[in-house]
C-alpha cells in the first residue's frame, strides 16, 4: 500500500520530464527551401542547403554537390565537409541535399519513382530518373544557381543504392550535368542490368568535358560479384576524358558503404595536381618573404620541390598550378603574385585565415 504512491509520483515525474520543451539540435550555417515541380506535377522537393563559413563575407562563386535521399544523408554529408575541408582535401563548397516535402512523404516509394531508368514491374511506381533528370536541369539548378553563388559548370552529384544507381545512369546519360559522380552500393542489377546497355551508348559516343567517378560496393554485400563485373568492365574501358576509380570497402555491408565512398569520393572529385616543374621554374619561387610587421619566412629547393621554411616546421609544397602550391596535412594554399614573369609576393590562406607575404631581397 505504501508503494503505490511512489509509483504515482515517479510516473508524474517522468511525465513532467518528457513533457519539457529544449532547444532542437541544428545544424549550423544550413537551411531548408522548397520547390514545387510542374514536371512531377505538383511534387514538392526539400532542399536542405548548406553554405560554407566565408559565404556571407565573400562575393565568390563556390562548386556546388547535390546530395540524394538527404533526409537520412544530408547531416553526414554535412559533418564530413567539415572534416575533408578543415584537412586541406577539398574546397569550399555548398551541398544542396534533395529529398522529398508534402504531407508524410514516404521516401521508399518516391525514392524508387525518381531514382531509376526503367520501369520494372513492381507494385510501386518506376521508370522517373529522365523526368527527375529534367526536374534538376529545368527546375532544381535555376533555383539554387539564382538564389545562390553557385558555379554552374562545377557540380557534384553524390547518392547510395538507387541514389547510386541514379548518379550511374545521370553519368551515362546526362552526362555533361555534373563534373564529378559518386555512387555508394549503385544498384547496377537493376531490371536485368539495364545498365549495361546505357554504358554500352556512352561507349560508342564521343565524350568532350571531363569528369571524374568514384563508385565502391562493400565487400559482404550479396550484389557485390555482380558490381565488380560491372565495375571491372567499365575500368577496362578507355572513356574519353574520364576518370573512374572503383573500391571495395573492407568488412562493409550495404549501408555502411556511404560513409568512406562520401570521403573519398570528395577527395577524389576534388583532387588537385601534384605537378611537376623543372628546377628553372621551381627557382624563381626561392627566396625570403615578409609580412607587413616584419616576421619573415623563406622559401627553398631541394630535391626538385619546394619547402616553405616556418619558425616552428618545414612544410614540403605541391603544385596545383604556377600560381598555386599547397599541402596536404591540413588546409595549407600559397596563391603567388607574379609581373612580368617575377614573383611579388604570396597569400597563405589556412584554416580561416589569410596572410599576405611580399618578397624581399637579402
Amino acid at each position: 500500500m505504501i508503494r503505490k504512491p511512489i509509483i504515482i509520483l515517479l510516473l508524474i515525474s517522468v511525465s513532467v520530464l518528457n513533457a519539457q520543451h529544449y532547444p532542437e539540435v541544428t545544424i549550423p550555417n544550413s537551411q531548408v527551401r522548397k520547390i514545387t515541380s510542374t514536371i512531377v506535377t505538383g511534387q514538392e522537393y526539400e532542399l536542405q542547403i548548406s553554405l560554407p563559413s566565408s559565404y556571407e563575407n565573400s562575393t565568390k562563386k563556390y562548386p556546388v554537390v547535390y546530395v540524394m535521399d538527404s533526409q537520412w544523408d544530408f547531416p553526414l554529408v554535412k559533418s564530413i565537409y567539415g572534416e575533408q575541408y578543415y584537412d586541406g582535401f577539398i574546397p569550399e563548397m555548398i551541398i544542396v541535399g534533395v529529398t522529398w516535402g508534402g504531407e508524410n512523404p514516404n521516401a521508399d516509394v518516391l525514392r524508387a519513382r525518381d531514382y531509376t531508368p526503367t520501369n520494372d514491374g513492381r507494385e510501386v511506381e518506376t521508370g522517373g530518373a529522365d523526368k527527375f533528370l529534367e526536374v534538376m536541369k529545368k527546375e532544381l539548378f535555376p533555383f539554387i544557381e539564382s538564389n545562390y553563388r553557385a558555379e554552374n559548370s562545377n557540380r557534384t552529384l553524390m547518392g547510395c543504392s538507387l541514389g547510386g544507381l541514379f548518379t550511374l545512369y545521370t553519368f551515362f546519360s546526362h552526362t555533361d550535368m555534373f563534373t564529378g559522380y559518386v555512387a555508394a552500393s549503385p544498384a547496377v542489377a537493376w531490371d536485368n542490368g539495364v545498365l549495361y546497355q546505357l554504358e554500352k551508348a556512352f561507349r560508342e559516343k564521343q565524350k568532350v568535358n571531363s569528369v571524374r567517378v568514384y563508385m565502391t560496393v562493400g565487400d559482404v554485400e550479396l550484389g557485390k560479384s555482380y558490381y565488380q563485373e560491372f565495375a571491372e568492365k567499365m575500368m577496362n574501358t578507355n572513356y574519353k576524358n574520364v576518370q573512374l576509380h572503383s573500391k571495395i570497402l573492407e568488412n562493409t555491408g550495404h549501408s555502411g558503404t556511404k560513409n568512406e565512398t562520401y570521403s573519398r569520393g570528395l577527395q577524389y572529385v576534388f583532387n588537385r595536381n601534384q605537378l611537376r616543374l623543372s628546377d628553372k621554374e621551381l627557382n624563381k619561387y626561392v627566396g625570403f618573404y615578409q609580412l607587413e610587421n616584419g616576421d619573415k619566412v623563406e622559401i627553398k629547393k631541394k630535391n626538385n620541390e619546394l619547402k616553405l621554411d616556418l619558425p616552428q616546421y618545414s612544410v614540403p609544397l605541391l603544385v596545383n598550378s604556377e600560381s598555386h602550391f599547397y599541402a596536404t596535412f591540413s588546409f595549407f594554399n600559397l596563391h603567388f603574385k607574379e609581373q612580368n614573369n617575377i614573383i611579388e609576393g604570396f597569400d597563405l590562406i589556412t584554416y580561416g585565415n589569410m596572410q599576405t607575404f611580399q618578397k624581399v631581397k637579402e
